[in-house]
């Protein structure tokens, strides 16, 4: 072979990020049916179905990708959830729309398959302007914002998430969990662009409730070394509660943000999913932001694989938290040392990790991440290479749990098309009526 033809060859070969993207596509173009987009297109266990937290995912990269066909995916995922509400309002967790049976959950309803759905239909109908879309969700996101206040249970703003009630579902988490009250802070959010866009005036009791829960959460989440320094005392769930978590604490203490309390106590694992969307979700102020980023570039991330394990520290039997556990699982028990939640390493987690630094202007980093990423999804399964893994091994770095997930592709998708400058979540501070605004 000449050299012109060998530097044609090579000038032709797309780069690992550009495969990484191209595959990505792919794959959210077999997980697309007449129904919406399933979890993955084999038939591994049940995950061949519309999941709320899944599809809605999906549909979010799918928006980002500028693919007609995806994006109508994204419209039909939303109106599949939507036709099979349940009674009270409830999100399924999953339908199979071939036999049209309906799951709102395990041994627990999924809370964040509901607020996934409010945040997505919003992003839809602001990618897409379909306002007739809009006009068909309206009665169906009613009655999820109806069931949210409810699950405040003592209409004092947080959620109160049982276990196993969101994402990490066979995990140890419970209570008021950072991660949901996030994504509920983010729908309450988008029900308050979508009543400015019916009414053409804002809510302003709700915007108030977006204000509220912003400051809950930037209070009772974040340690600081002196309990006097929170950033507004009146707004401390429960006093005793919170001194008592911090001074238990020490090694934690303005490194990261705690992962949920309960009437029993504080959590104190890394909560990766929930340390990266406050930033993301532009919560967390520019020090907060840049400690964690410190923290989880010295302490959580392993080089060798340059990605983010679910929860940290790792539940090994020696712990005291072990037996717990072992307890906690639907089938059979997967969360074993450095595998799903229990350390395994997420490229869904990467893909909004690298959204967040990319929107924070840290290019460098995110770049470091994107390539890590795409490893990830490239890893080999059943040999064949490019098996977008439902999560890597934290101590091994090989491939686990269903393949190929919807969900890692769209990780990859979020990631590239965030360092290429689009965004998602409105990102619409300046459209914010002034109550709505963080006053800090």
């Amino acid at each position: 072979m000449s050299e012109s033809s060998s530097q044609k060859k090579a000038a032709s070969k797309p780069s690992a990020e550009e495969e990484g993207y191209e595959k990505a596509i792919e794959l959210l173009q077999r997980c697309n049916t007449e129904h919406g987009f399933l979890a993955t297109p084999t038939s591994h266990d049940n995950y061949r179905r519309i999941w709320g937290r899944d599809g809605c995912i999906i549909g979010l990269a799918a928006l980002m990708t500028g693919d007609a066909e995806l994006e109508e995916g994204c419209r039909r995922t939303l109106e599949t959830l939507a036709r099979h509400q349940g009674p009270h309002g409830e999100i399924p967790s999953n339908v199979d729309p071939e036999t049209n049976r309906i799951s709102y959950g395990g041994t627990a309803g999924r809370v964040d398959a509901n607020l996934w759905f409010v945040i997505t239909c919003a992003e839809y109908w602001r990618k897409t302007g379909d306002d007739d879309f809009l006009d068909r969700m309206i009665e169906p996101l009613e009655k999820v914002r109806f069931l949210l206040g409810s699950w405040e249970f003592n209409t004092r703003g947080l959620l109160f998430i049982p276990p196993t009630g969101d994402w990490a579902d066979e995990y140890l988490q419970s209570g008021y969990v950072l991660y949901d009250q996030l994504l509920y802070l983010q729908a309450q959010k988008q029900f308050c662009q979508i009543h400015r866009h019916h009414h053409g005036s804002d809510d302003h009791e709700l915007a108030d409730r977006v204000s509220r829960l912003r400051s809950l959460i930037r209070t009772n989440y974040w340690f600081c070394e002196d309990g006097n320094e929170r950033e507004n005392n009146d707004f401390v769930y429960h006093e005793v509660l919170y001194e008592k978590g911090r001074e238990a604490s020490p090694h934690q203490l303005g490194s990261f943000w705690m992962p949920f309390f309960s009437p029993i106590g504080y959590g104190y694992r890394f909560d990766a999913m929930a340390n990266v969307l406050i930033s993301l979700f532009d919560v967390a102020d520019e020090t907060q932001t840049e400690t964690v980023d410190g923290f989880i570039d010295s302490e959580i991330v392993d080089e060798k694989v340059g990605l983010l394990p679910a929860f940290w520290p790792v539940i090994t039997p020696k712990d005291e938290k072990w037996d717990e556990l072992q307890m906690s699982f639907s089938h059979t028990f997967k969360n074993s040392p450095y595998e799903y939640h229990n350390g395994g390493i997420w490229p869904l987690i990467a893909g909004f990790y690298v959204a967040s630094l990319a929107r924070r202007g840290h290019t460098e980093r995110a770049e470091r991440y994107r390539k890590a990423l795409h490893r990830a999804n490239q890893l080999e399964m059943d040999g064949k290479a490019w098996s977008f893994p439902e999560f890597v091994h934290g101590k091994k770095h090989t491939p686990g749990g269903t393949h190929p997930m919807g969900w890692s592709a769209a990780a990859a998708i979020i990631a590239e098309k965030y360092i290429q400058g689009e965004r998602l979540f409105g990102d619409t501070a300046d459209e914010m009526p002034e109550s709505e605004k963080d006053p800090t």
